[in-house]
């Protein structure tokens, strides 16, 4: 990693400049907190529909609607619920190349409207089709948001303050799941527990997220652009308006000045890197375009940092979902009665405590992972969850063939079920889409975080479909293989994870190495560019480029 005498200088320039992070930050910024937390809305829709399906799905009314059959096959359970999963890892990647085509905010709108289509096809289901057909395209809407809230709010976002901006998405999610497992709970008792149920019990939770939906999509178009993205486009002009009104500072200030000419100068590099590099793609004409496209794509497997960055963003999503956490979320109420809760109002009661307890334990990452750091907080979470899993398990194997006589045991594993999701609220759930959102440089943002949030969709289906069939042939084993998942990922992120807090987003090109490949060539191009733009003061402006005859120690790299 390239650590300059220049890129220091410019280090201690930005740290003397920023401002705080954790609770009096985001005080400071309460315009840019307030443009993430209502792009946040985006979150909040997913988790609704993430918490209400796993609701409905132990519902008498639903299952006569769509056949009981569909329901108590483990295997129908398990399409019913992945087949959303599988529409937004669809949605997720087309959405790589729509954020960049089209902007964060026409993209969610886009997102927004393909989501509400779905929700309307489900609301008309006569039969178990209507819900397979409506939870793709709902799932195509949701890959898209999920993937833009992070990508948009991060681009918003200072350095000091980026985890808790990113991380209002998990709060927001776990929101929507705490909203719909109350509203399931209340609409539940509509017509009765039975037979006698009415179809309104399912269709209000289906229905009401079509209103927090209608705001996002009208409301994004108020807010502000990705400051990075106009750079993107060459609108320079209004990225520094931008900058400087989410800072609410003069656009003369030191700190919008050196964000700003940061910016430009990644952008800058990216281009004239790309472009000495592969002069061949960058000719004019449609056809140009397109192969620039996938040489973009391709460069996150040939280029070693960026496949780093890969590696680090789809892995961090495969423990995060085989973590169970969605497992718990979509089946509550069937592993409560499993653990020997009987009786729908029962076993929903618990799931709703669940949601109470999940978000109010991801508050404490809004407010400090700034200041903590992505790693320990990833670390200490996932050995708390593998150690709930774990006595889950030990639980489960000794009292699973007689739950009813021994109901505080039963008790005692839905406790720790729960603390299971305390550890995940403060730590993989915010965690994991901070670093997918973080690592990436901007000319491949969109894209690469797309495949990151891609491999959280791929798993996340394969959970929804292994789910039921795991419990009803593993039994306790599924805690048991889900703890280790957590132990294995507590070890990812020590030995293959770097620290990213307090870092912006162009200097993250430095933690994983990137110069180290062609170290000399990019490094003298960045020099230039910065003492172009006048980021490095003058004293050290005066760096000689290196040749070919200057060995690696001297040009400052650090294993």
């Amino acid at each position: 990693m390239v650590a300059t005498a220049g890129h220091q200088a410019l280090s201690q320039r930005r740290a003397r400049l920023a401002g705080p992070s954790g609770v009096k930050g985001l005080v400071s910024n309460l315009r840019t907190l307030s443009i993430a937390v209502f792009a946040s809305l985006g979150g909040f829709v997913y988790g609704y529909n993430q918490g209400m399906f796993g609701q409905i799905l132990s519902m008498t009314s639903f299952s006569n609607t769509v056949h009981p059959e569909s329901i108590t096959n483990p295997v129908s359970r398990g399409l019913l619920t992945a087949i959303l999963e599988l529409g937004a890892w669809v949605g997720v990647l087309v959405n790589g190349i729509l954020a960049d085509a089209l902007g964060r905010q026409k993209a969610t709108l886009s997102g927004v409207i393909v989501f509400l289509v779905g929700v309307i096809i489900q609301a008309c289901a006569k039969n178990v089709d209507y819900i397979l057909g409506g939870r793709f395209v709902t799932g195509l809407g949701v890959g898209i948001l999920s993937m833009i809230v992070p990508l948009y709010n991060a681009e918003l976002a200072p350095a000091e303050l980026r985890g808790s901006l990113v991380s209002l998405q998990q709060l927001a999610i776990c929101f929507g799941i705490l909203v719909s497992y109350w509203i399931g709970y209340g609409t539940n008792y509509i017509g009765g527990t039975g037979e006698t149920q009415s179809n309104a019990a399912w269709l209000i939770p289906i229905c009401i997220q079509i209103a927090p939906a209608i705001v996002l999509g009208v409301g994004i178009l108020f807010m502000p652009p990705s400051p990075r993205w106009l750079m993107v486009k060459g609108r320079d002009d209004e990225c520094l308006s931008v900058i400087a009104k989410l800072r609410r500072l003069p656009s003369d200030s030191e700190l919008v000045q050196l964000e700003y000419l940061e910016v430009k100068a990644q952008h800058r590099f990216e281009q004239e890197t790309s472009l000495a590099k592969f002069p061949h793609y960058h000719a004019p004409g449609v056809l140009n375009k397109i192969k620039l496209g996938f040489h973009e794509y391709s460069s996150l497997i040939t280029n070693q940092s960026l496949l780093k960055r890969v590696l680090v963003a789809v892995f961090i999503m495969v423990f995060q979902q085989w973590s169970g956490i969605n497992a718990i979320l979509y089946y509550a109420s069937f592993i409560f009665k499993d653990l020997g809760l009987t009786g729908n109002t029962t076993s929903l009661l618990a799931g709703g405590v669940g949601g109470i307890v999940l978000f109010l334990a991801t508050i404490p990452a809004v407010l400090w992972i700034d200041q903590v750091g992505r790693k320990p907080v990833l670390i200490c979470g996932a050995l708390g969850m593998g150690i709930c899993h774990f006595v889950v398990a030990g639980l489960d194997g000794k009292y699973n063939s007689s739950w009813p006589s021994h109901k505080a045991a039963g008790w005692v594993a839905v406790v720790f079920v729960w603390l299971y999701q305390v550890n995940f609220g403060y730590s993989w759930g915010p965690g994991a889409w901070v670093l997918v959102a973080e690592v990436f440089p901007l000319g491949v943002r969109a894209k690469a975080i797309s495949i990151g949030a891609s491999s959280n969709w791929l798993n996340n289906f394969a959970i929804g479909m292994a789910t039921p069939q795991m419990v009803a042939t593993m039994g306790y084993g599924t805690f048991i293989f889900f703890g280790a998942m957590c132990f294995i990922g507590a070890a990812f992120i020590y030995f293959f994870v770097p620290e990213t807090k307090n870092l912006t987003l162009e200097e993250m090109d430095e933690v994983f190495g990137d110069e180290a490949g062609n170290a000399i060539e990019d490094r003298n191009r960045l020099l230039e560019i910065y003492t172009d733009l006048g980021l490095l003061e003058s004293e050290n402006t005066a760096e000689k480029p290196v040749t070919n005859s200057v060995n690696k120690s001297s040009l400052g790299f650090v294993e």
